[in-house]
């Protein structure tokens, strides 16, 4: 085997790697050692600012398969046929931990994936929850700060998340799933991902439908009970990373099983609920899962940095015959997502290996940090131009649509939707079992115990509100474990 010279960053090669460059044995190192400057440089600028939100992940490649025919609602390329396959990339993580933390925390886990298709890349960037815990991105800064750190003491705060939870009733629905055992899954490969918004798809004849995308794992659903996943954490805070990489390394390749849920636009008129708020699921008896395709991971990135750490999600990538919805959580992050990725990879991101669309990209977008010019070398950079063979396809045209209302305002959003009760209250009775119910108590407990301060007993008690509104039974035990005398004013607001 030839042996590779050692070079620098421009490709010379150099011999001095270890030793700088001194004036003697034992003198002052000399500011001419580039080799020096190079590698120190570069050394101290190896990490680009980690993500506000899902920083602890992982990720692997892998293949998905069409299994069935949807062509009746969409006219994407990637479903045309049964049997259409594309390459395609999926991370894993956590939400509020930073890059260090234990993937075994309590916490939603992001469920992020990236389809490389003819027609373009499609990211499908959801959570292993069908729904959130706010309906509008305006609350989203304020959620998130309440998840990570309080600025005094830069520690979690018990006390600021319960405050917020229980001053936002339209978060009670994700906070049962978050404090049942779905929310310390064992590890990445024994839990569901959904799309979570409402996306829509349209068909060949311009005809549109609203669907949810659900990824069901064919490995079962495996859950750590809470003591379990606080050991865990501390013996292999990488717990779920390790499950993951070691299961594709062995050949035991994780597989999800692809199903969407469509309802009518005239369904939708109908519906009890809004249909576009993420707060609310479609029940399965009334909007069935249609099942679609196969997604199976079988590849570890060979370097985590520049695949994992560098992937880069947006629902905006969306492909012909796959569309967004009025859902105002996915609306705000339409932006947020892609404004994320220019400020903490960079506004050319998605030349990277991760998120480069393998087939062609012609655009007259140029220039800005670490651009490549390969794709374009010394083409046009405006348009409409004589010289290059770059049309607009008419085929490819939005889906043109009209809308309810003209009057412009910030409407409430709970105005004609404040049900925040009727579907945790199903939750707990109807989803869970005996087993379920006793361990969701014992983690609210556990988790509100830590509220402390001079409103610790006005957030308790707004909280508890809550849970006597979803269900009778679970607002008793969870007053009852935390010592709580309930009053007539409480069972009054439960009413």
């Amino acid at each position: 085997m030839d042996s590779k010279k050692l070079t620098l960053s421009s490709g010379a090669p150099y011999f001095e790697h270890q030793d700088s460059q001194t004036v003697g044995p034992r003198g002052p190192v000399l500011l001419q050692d580039f080799i020096l400057q190079e590698n120190l440089a570069h050394f101290v600028r190896e990490r680009i600012p980690e993500r506000i939100v899902h920083a602890k992940g992982t990720g692997a490649y892998g293949t998905f398969t069409v299994t069935h025919d949807i062509t009746k609602y969409t006219k994407a390329k990637i479903f045309s046929k049964i049997g259409n396959s594309c390459r395609m990339f999926a991370r894993f993580s956590t939400v509020g931990g930073e890059k260090g933390s234990a993937d075994t925390a309590r916490d939603p886990r992001g469920f992020a994936l990236k389809f490389y298709t003819e027609d373009g890349n499609w990211d499908l960037v959801g959570n292993n929850t069908p729904v959130f815990f706010i309906k509008d991105a305006k609350k989203f800064p304020d959620f998130i700060h309440t998840q990570k750190r309080v600025p005094k003491t830069n520690l979690k705060s018990a006390t600021m998340m319960w405050d917020f939870w229980s001053l936002n009733p339209e978060s009670l629905h994700q906070v049962l799933i978050l404090m049942s055992d779905r929310g310390t899954p064992h590890g990445y490969r024994h839990m569901h991902g959904f799309g979570s918004h409402t996306f829509s798809m349209i068909n060949e004849n311009n005809e549109r439908v609203w669907v949810k995308f659900h990824f069901k794992t064919k490995q079962g659903i495996k859950n750590f009970l809470n003591d379990d996943a606080v050991k865990m954490a501390g013996e292999n805070p990488d717990f779920a990373q390790e499950d993951l990489c070691n299961a594709i390394e062995n050949g035991d390749f994780p597989k999800w099983t692809l199903y969407i849920q469509v309802m009518t636009e005239e369904q939708a008129k109908d519906f009890r609920w809004n249909p576009f708020d993420i707060t609310k699921v479609w029940f399965q008896g009334d909007f069935p899962l249609i099942e679609v395709g196969e997604m199976e991971l079988n590849e570890v990135p060979v370097n985590y940095f520049a695949h994992v750490e560098q992937s880069t999600f947006s629902p905006s990538n969306l492909i012909n015959g796959i569309s967004f919805s009025p859902d105002k959580m996915l609306q705000g992050r339409l932006f947020s997502y892609p404004d994320a990725h220019r400020y903490r990879v960079g506004v050319n991101s998605h030349q990277l290996e991760v998120n480069r669309c393998p087939f062609a990209t012609n655009n007259y977008q140029r220039d800005g940090f670490m651009a490549d010019s390969s794709e374009y070398q010394d083409k046009p950079n405006y348009h409409p131009n004589s010289f290059d063979d770059i049309t607009p396809d008419p085929a490819y045209k939005s889906h043109e649509y009209e809308l309810d209302s003209a009057h412009v305002a910030s409407y409430n959003r709970n105005d004609n939707d404040d049900d925040h009760y009727t579907q945790p209250g199903l939750l707990y009775t109807k989803a869970m079992n005996a087993e379920d119910r006793e361990n969701l108590v014992k983690n609210i407990v556990g988790s509100m115990s830590g509220i402390d301060g001079p409103k610790r007993d006005e957030i308790i008690n707004r909280q508890l509100c809550h849970f006597f509104r979803a269900n009778i039974e679970l607002g008793m035990k969870v007053a009852s474990q935390l010592n709580v005398n309930i009053d007539a004013n409480m069972m009054n607001h439960s009413k």
